[in-house]
């Protein structure tokens, strides 16, 4: 008797599909999903290159679910890990995350918590994979997998190169037998080759989707006044959008003028506070702004799916960069325009900018020296030492461009030499130490404090029993005092301890990895710094073409970039519209000339055409018949 064989995989995959219905709600995978979950579930190393918005996270959190133990995540951004960590715990998914901020007591919970099963998703960024007590901790952890989301990030030939990343590829050797699957939405063929070695892969499997977006519309125009041009955009396209600038200065400055013309907006840039960017993130979310006008420092892990327009009024610093910001609008399926507007001062900028990131050797050492002494770091001194780091007062007191000293930062940082964590977005946190009765007793004969005793009991839940987030400026808003006094009286209730109040670190820090040396001894990037400036180059070179390319299609010009080859034209970017224009003209002015020479049929016509497409022909003609340029007589003759 006939008994069919259900393989391994074949298990799994309904499994998968039992999970993504159940926590998720769909009822099917998109193309190529499944294959990504089961290459996983073997075991396989594994390479998603999937577009913005093509459900990569899915490929690594339904295996997660599936396996035992704890999926280790490393992510780029605090936000963005703890808006994913919030969406699973919404979808019923134990997750949590490790950030900066955050204390002793509450990360050695999030740990204990992965040790005995109870989380089965840890979300961390690659910074905290260079600290000895987290990587101690992890070896005790049952490691299902490792998912690298951003992965392009740890190729030094891309176009975000993180040197924090490289610390991913060295956690590896602790886990051998633990699969990898790493996740990008911009990668180039020589990147993707980069990410596999620099992770160490194995065997590793590679998915591809297409980067086509047929419902996408790239269009650039060389455009001096932008602000009108860009009124212009917004009111023909209609719907909510984004609207990227070069500069934070800039981001008021559009959204000013796009209120005082009728275009509700709002702005954002990584110079706000936490509050202040959740505030305007919120409410274009909401769709009570129409219009975010940002820096590139929005955008990752936002899904708003019915962005109709994203418009860039500056040159991006690659094609890689303006394609995963384009490729924020039209996520829900419908027609959608990413528009560049520029002129040719956008690109002098640009090559400027390009050049300023990569600074000589000798600059580098400078910077270097400058830095030691501004923070007062002996020679043979300084190891291990965090510092706050105030780049603009080392630029203005040592004559820095800013950008030249942030590149030369990250050349120092790769070299070993130092080490720059994650700006804090670290929310401020606290927790009661006494009872109930203590504070109520402390604010009786303390009256100036109880207000904001009585506004820290209604906001934080659970302050007696746990460290809980504090919005300092949520409580100077519920008690009419200001922010500082808040920090000041959260300080001395701290003081007597009444309550342990850690304020989130807001400020960049520098965290001297190695002591002091003579800075003539710098290697400054060596060889592989030279490669990576030329990288940035081509790059920049590309993107200048990318703007200044009248064919082909602006879609097969990307796709060709990412590697995939297609001569399939979108017919709506601006070089498609063009192009059609003209052939338009030639049609019609081919015609007029045929019909001339006597009526014809519509086939005789036709047979006098040979590179245009027939559709376009016939379309043209019927529009010459309703403007009644030519006419057409009983027996379907066409005739002038």
């Amino acid at each position: 008797m006939f008994r069919p064989r259900f393989s391994l995989i074949d298990t799994m995959a309904k499994t998968a599909l039992e999970l993504l219905k159940k926590h998720w709600g769909y009822d099917s995978f998109r193309h190529p999903q499944e294959e990504i979950i089961d290459a996983v579930m073997e075991g396989c190393d594994t390479l998603v290159l999937m577009p913005t918005g093509g459900g990569k996270s899915l490929c690594y959190q339904i295996p997660a679910l599936m396996k035992e133990g704890v999926c280790l995540v490393v992510s780029p951004l605090i936000a963005l890990m703890k808006d994913q960590v919030e969406n699973l715990r919404q979808h019923k998914i134990k997750a949590g995350c490790i950030v900066s901020g955050m204390t002793d007591e509450q990360q050695s919970n999030v740990l204990t918590n992965c040790m005995y099963g109870g989380l089965k998703l840890l979300y961390v960024a690659p910074e905290r994979l260079r600290k000895r007590a987290f990587v101690n901790a992890l070896k005790m952890i049952n490691v299902s997998m490792i998912a690298v989301d951003e992965a392009h990030c740890i190729s030094q030939w891309g176009y975000d190169f993180r040197p924090s990343y490289l610390s991913i590829g060295e956690i590896r050797q602790h886990f051998p037998s633990v699969p990898v699957i790493a996740l990008t939405a911009t990668a180039t063929p020589v990147v993707a080759d980069d990410i596999c070695t620099r992770l160490g892969m194995r065997n590793v499997k590679r998915f591809t989707t297409s980067f086509y977006r047929d419902n996408l519309a790239y269009m650039v125009f060389h455009e001096p006044d932008k602000r009108n041009r860009l009124l212009r955009i917004i009111r023909k396209i209609g719907g909510c959008g984004i609207v990227y600038v070069a500069t934070r200065r800039a981001t008021r400055d559009i959204a000013d003028f796009l209120n005082a013309n009728g275009i509700i907006s709002s702005y954002y840039h990584a110079g706000l506070t936490k509050r202040e960017r959740d505030m305007a993130q919120c409410r274009w979310m909401e769709g009570k702004s129409q219009v975010m006008v940002a820096t590139n420092a929005f955008g990752m892990g936002i899904d708003k799916r019915d962005v109709r327009f994203v418009v860039h009024t500056y040159v991006p610093t690659s094609i890689e960069s303006y394609f995963q910001e384009a490729g924020r609008g039209g996520r829900d399926g419908q027609r959608s325009y990413a528009v560049l507007l520029y002129t040719e001062g956008d690109i002098e900028t640009l090559s400027r900018n390009v050049e300023l990131a990569y600074p000589e050797t000798s600059t580098v050492r400078e910077i270097y020296n400058a830095l030691c002494c501004h923070l007062a770091v002996a020679m043979g001194g300084g190891e291990n030492e965090e510092f706050v780091l105030d780049i603009d007062a080392i630029c203005a007191k040592y004559s820095f461009q800013p950008v030249t000293a942030w590149a030369a930062l990250s050349i120092l940082e790769r070299d070993g030499m130092i080490y720059l964590p994650s700006k804090g977005d670290a929310q401020s946190t606290l927790m009661v130490t006494v009872t109930r009765d203590e504070l109520y007793r402390y604010a009786a004969s303390n009256p100036q404090y109880a207000p904001i005793i009585d506004s820290i009991l209604r906001v934080c839940g659970g302050v007696f029993a746990k460290y809980t987030e504090v919005d300092e400026a949520l409580i100077a808003k519920m008690t009419g005092l200001d922010t500082v006094q808040v920090e000041f009286m959260l300080g001395v209730m701290d003081n007597f301890k009444l309550l342990d109040y850690k304020k989130g670190i807001q400020e960049q820090t520098v965290v001297f990895t190695s002591p002091r040396c003579d800075a003539k001894s710098l290697l400054a990037g060596g060889l592989d710094y030279v490669t990576q400036k030329k990288h940035a180059i081509q790059r920049k070179e590309a993107m200048v073409e990318y703007i200044r390319s009248t064919e082909p299609c602006r879609s097969i010009q990307l796709l060709r970039y990412f590697g995939e080859q297609s001569d399939r034209r979108c017919g709506w970017c601006d070089i498609c519209i063009t192009q059609t224009k003209e052939q338009k003209a030639e049609v019609e002015a081919k015609v007029m000339q045929l019909l001339a020479q006597g009526p014809m049929t519509i086939q005789q016509l036709l047979s006098h055409f040979e590179d245009i497409d027939e559709r376009l022909i016939r379309s043209q003609v019927r529009t010459m018949i309703d403007a009644r340029t030519i006419g057409i007589d009983r027996e379907m003759r066409l005739y002038i």
